[in-house]
């Protein structure tokens, strides 16, 4: 699902009466709710979807594929995204 399918099915979950623009700003809401609060708290739990939490990957030592030589990864913030058991099991 991409976010003009997950806008389509906001709009049909919100009922007969909400419309598209109406749908893509609830959507845009909430993913500016939870990039918001990554930034500050560093994690966002919804509870019976799951758990965005910010984290960083480490430096380590790597190496080019195409020339086979070593080389230094260096270290990274990430978003990791824990399921709930309810989500889950819907899967």
């Amino acid at each position: 699902m991409n976010k003009a399918k997950l806008i389509t099915e906001v709009q049909k979950q919100l009922g007969g009466g909400a419309t598209k623009a109406a749908a893509n700003r609830a959507v845009e809401a909430v993913l500016a709710a939870v990039k918001c609060g990554l930034r500050r708290d560093k994690a966002v739990s919804l509870v019976g979807f799951g758990a965005f939490v910010a984290a960083t990957r480490p430096a380590r030592a790597g190496f080019n594929p195409h020339t086979r030589k070593a080389m230094k990864i260096r270290a990274v913030k990430t978003v990791r995204f824990k399921a709930s058991a309810e989500l889950r099991a819907l899967i």
